[in-house]
């Protein structure tokens, strides 16, 4: 998954949003609240970045090594929900 590049799923606006006081996911049906962690992954989600790239941002951000799990597992979960899609990269 590491050398995919994700961007929203069609149909999905990410934004904050001042009255929840988080980042959402915006989509017709309704909206999606996000934690803080999310948020900062989807920020980055936006179809320039690697997922390699994304894990050394926050790595990065954050001071914090050994991220690689935990973004690869939301964004496979966010691929599966259909909130990101995941582009390969050609080499």
């Amino acid at each position: 998954m590491n050398d995919g590049t994700p961007r929203l799923g069609h149909g999905f606006r990410f934004q904050w949003e001042p009255a929840q006081d988080c980042h959402v996911l915006l989509y017709p049906e309704g909206m999606i609240k996000l934690n803080r962690s999310a948020g900062e992954i989807l920020a980055r989600c936006d179809g320039t970045r690697s997922v390699r790239g994304i894990v050394a941002e926050l790595e990065q951000t954050f001071a914090t090594a050994g991220l690689a799990g935990e973004v690869e597992s939301f964004i496979a979960i966010a691929v599966e929900k259909r909130w990101l899609r995941l582009d390969q990269e050609t080499r």
